[in-house]
């Protein structure tokens, strides 16, 4: 049953698992009362990223340890790109995408607009300097056919990017002809290598935050289309998942570690023959994300999640606070735990300065406060002053606010909601 339907089969598998945990949970709780408690098991999470994978094409392809992942948690289709025709609008290519998932917000505030990556802006914080700005003694790791992913995306060394040290890395080989000359076949070989160290890596050295990318899949489809020669490398990439899985089921089973497992790509691919990407067409826009974690909540199955969650689901997931003006900016929602507001859409009202809100509720309970910023001095490393305007019931799903007091040309909007926050511009 290779289609898309299969991966939808999980949500309802999902909630029904979940349902006779609850009750099992509960005989467990009243069994072991009194017990003494086995010490909290570590936290680490990794996250691959298999280059220019169309989410159809996958869900056609025999994934076999894609699926066992799948299996043991969840998939979904999601999206990226920002807001096509406004503002974040981000193109769908490579190093764009790969930033989306490092930094949670779209290229309008990261500022990585090609491959060349010419001038990233480290004031929004990638995962793993926010991991290091928490725990700077615990290892982090990459594992990367491309240089450029940790001294330029990350800013490995760099002062503007917070000096953070990337501990454990295998990468680099796109540029070493002499280990891996272009000739046929490289990048195949250069993710099995990539694929190889990780595994061997994770087994040893157990980092707490991980970032396996492999490149091969985008390189077979810019050469060959959509064909079968594109179908086999999308097999390889994941034998290889499946060899960097196993070693993370091993520290589960060995070692008192508890692993977040992602799996995702950085775009789809144009029609008609999947050759190119770059674009705003609905099939180069779609993702997917694939996780061994079942309990994922509701926006992760039913709405449609942007590649931008991946950041605070991550930050989540171990526990790794964000700061409220670092929140403010963030596009994405997290995947697991509670949410209570998303998809956040806007219009101002220039003949009587006013701003309509629309969004959507997650929750019955709460409000929504709603506050206003007519500077965006974030983007130089400060903090912007926002002003509260209003605060209403959540499940309002809409509000209307007067900024006649603050004339500007530009405003930032932020919604905070009891489980998380989300944000919009008025760029005239």
């Amino acid at each position: 049953m290779n289609s898309f339907f299969k991966y939808q089969i999980s949500a309802l598998r999902q909630i029904l698992k979940g349902t006779i945990l609850a009750g099992i949970g509960l005989l467990f709780i009243n069994l072991s009362a009194g017990c003494t408690s086995q010490e909290q098991p570590s936290s680490k999470a990794i996250f691959i990223i298999v280059d220019g994978i169309s989410a159809d094409v996958l869900e056609e392809t025999h994934t076999p340890n894609i699926d066992r992942v799948i299996e043991q948690g969840a998939y979904t289709r999601g999206w990226l790109g920002g807001i096509a025709g406004e503002y974040s609008e981000s193109p769908t290519i490579s190093a764009v995408g790969y930033n989306h998932v490092l930094t949670g917000v779209w290229s309008n505030k990261h500022n990585v607009y090609t491959n060349e990556i010419e001038k990233p802006n480290y004031h929004y914080w990638n995962i793993f300097r926010l991991f290091k700005h928490h725990h700077p003694d615990k290892p982090v790791a990459i594992y990367s056919s491309w240089l450029d992913n940790r001294t330029k995306l990350l800013g490995d060394g760099l002062p503007e990017a917070g000096n953070i040290s990337i501990d454990i890395h295998y990468d680099g080989f796109d540029v070493d002809t002499l280990a891996f000359p272009h000739e046929y076949g490289y990048v195949q070989e250069i993710d099995e290598h990539v694929s190889n160290k990780a595994a061997e890596s994770i087994r040893r050295d157990s980092p707490y935050l991980s970032w396996v990318y492999l490149w091969y899949p985008d390189d077979t489809g810019h050469t060959y289309g959509e064909v079968e020669e594109h179908f086999e490398s999308i097999k390889v990439a994941d034998e290889q998942v499946g060899r960097i899985y196993d070693a993370v089921q091993y520290r589960i089973e060995n070692y008192n570690e508890d692993w977040l497992f992602v799996i995702t790509t950085d775009h789809g691919r144009r029609l008609p023959d999947g050759k190119d990407h770059g674009g705003h067409t609905e099939r180069e826009r779609t993702i997917w994300i694939a996780t061994n974690k079942s309990d994922m909540n509701r926006f992760f199955f039913e709405g449609h999640p942007p590649i931008t969650s991946i950041y605070p689901t991550i930050a989540r997931y171990l526990g790794l606070s964000i700061t409220p003006d670092h929140e403010k900016e963030l596009e994405g929602i997290p995947l697991i735990g509670d949410v209570s507001i998303s998809n956040p859409e806007i219009r101002f009202h220039e003949e009587n300065a006013t701003i309509e809100l629309e969004w959507t509720s997650w929750d019955d309970d709460g409000e929504v406060h709603i506050h206003v910023a007519a500077t965006n001095h974030f983007q130089d490393g400060e903090s912007d002053e926002y002003t509260h305007v209003k605060t209403v019931p959540l499940v309002d799903g809409r509000a209307e606010i007067d900024v006649s007091e603050m004339p500007s040309d530009f405003y930032k909007v932020v919604l905070e909601a009891p489980h998380n926050t989300v944000n919009r511009w008025v760029v005239n």
